[in-house]
């Protein structure tokens, strides 16, 4: 009977520690769907200035936010800077879809296994009472 104890601890044990892994990967899949928003807002804003940038003259004096400050910049380094900037968010949005997509396996194994360790106690109840 005391080996039965030990069990049921271990699996407690088990239990909690898979409970504790599904809610950080289920903390970090939403932080990561945070950033990915965020970075889709900045791409979209990026795009959306761009567009109105192609339209004005070259020779139109654009300034560009710079911290606390602006800095003057000529039309087509602006938009360089902007697509440079649209180039770097898709990347870090592609990186963490790969992660998000990694976060998403671990979570479903996680609540496999705790299914099969549920599954096997009621194996080994039934079993017990047989």
């Amino acid at each position: 009977m005391a080996k039965q104890g030990q069990m049921d601890l271990e699996l407690k044990k088990a239990f909690a520690e898979l409970q504790q892994k599904m809610v950080e990967t289920s903390q970090k899949l939403k932080l990561a769907d945070l950033q990915i928003e965020t970075l889709k807002r900045s791409i979209t804003h990026a795009q959306l200035t761009d567009k109105e940038i192609s339209q004005l003259p070259t020779d139109t004096k654009t300034y560009e936010s710079c911290g606390r400050m602006f800095v003057l910049k000529e039309v087509p380094e602006a938009r360089m800077n902007l697509d440079n900037k649209i180039k770097g968010c898709e990347e870090k949005v592609k990186t963490l879809e790969g992660t998000k997509s990694y976060l998403e396996r671990s979570l479903k194994e996680s609540e496999n296994n705790i299914r099969e360790m549920i599954q096997q106690r009621k194996d080994a109840n039934t079993g017990d009472q047989h």
